[in-house]
């Protein structure tokens, strides 16, 4: 009867905490927290589930041998997923107390579980994080693209838009001026351009391209950083500037969109630096 050795290692155990992290997360959530469907409930049990699903995959994929099997590449797929799942269960550790600890008045049980998911929340993004750092690219060593600095920050770059995308969607905010719908095209042209490099890496087709990878990586990098520029001014600008506001309050959600949009913008510089420096000083 064949055994199945699983070799001790730190990478393996942090896979393990992040599966029992996220795993108690939703279950304390969904069991005993009164938590009503909809809204960032919804988005939080997601982030734990999605978090804990991958990761059973992965440790799966790895326990059985099936790397070579996989119809992706395994020196991309898991460090993309551990960083989406960082950077999800980071959200969830912060969205969860903020709407449903904070304010609340729920005492006995309920409360306790509601403190149970958010421990474990941060404890999972704790634990995904120590899988980034142990699993990304050390200087001189070979390793796929989304386990470089570059890599990592498309993963980043895409969340963040993700979070914008639902800021400005509910209620409409770019629909005022032509101005913002621009900054909405600079948000969703960006997005998919760099969630294209994200497949294209993990799915290994980057010599589908009709050029060369790295030539594309560039020009992308320094188009992206022009356009989150001209978002960076503009929307601030045409949502904050009395001469364009049509009444009421400045609300948190703008103020959160402009701050994403410069952390984006920064990300996106950050990357084309690193971009220039693989492409051309490693050249």
């Amino acid at each position: 009867m064949p055994l199945i050795v699983l070799p001790a290692s730190r990478l393996l155990w942090v896979r393990v905490a992040a599966l029992l992290f996220t795993c108690v997360a939703f279950s304390v959530a969904v069991h005993g927290a009164s938590l009503y469907h909809g809204g960032m409930a919804d988005w939080c049990i997601f982030c734990w589930a999605f978090s804990f699903a991958c990761t059973l995959l992965v440790l799966l994929v790895e326990v059985f041998g099936l790397q070579t099997r996989a119809p992706v590449s395994w020196t991309n797929f898991p460090i993309t997923i551990a960083c989406y799942a960082s950077l999800l269960c980071l959200s969830a550790s912060v969205i969860f107390p903020l709407f449903f600890l904070k304010d609340q008045r729920f005492a006995g049980e309920v409360r306790d579980y509601r403190i149970a998911a958010t421990v474990f929340s941060c404890l999972a993004a704790v634990a995904y994080m120590g899988e980034v750092s142990l699993t990304k690219a050390r200087p001189g060593e070979v390793a796929g693209y989304m386990a470089t600095a570059p890599g990592l920050l498309k993963v980043c770059q895409t969340f963040a838009a993700c979070i914008i995308f639902i800021l400005v969607s509910d209620p409409v905010s770019y629909d005022r001026h032509a101005a913002l719908k621009w900054c909405m095209a600079v948000y969703c042209i960006c997005f998919i351009l760099s969630m294209a490099v994200v497949v294209l890496c993990v799915g290994e087709c980057t010599g589908c391209l009709p050029i060369p990878f790295s030539k594309f990586l560039s020009a992308y990098g320094l188009l992206a950083v022009v356009m989150y520029l001209t978002a960076t001014i503009i929307w601030p600008v045409f949502q904050f500037d009395k001469q364009y506001q049509r009444g009421g309050r400045t609300s948190a959600r703008l103020i959160a969109v402009a701050v994403l949009t410069a952390v984006n913008f920064l990300l996106y510089l950050a990357d084309l630096a690193y971009t220039a420096r693989l492409v051309f000083v490693s050249a």
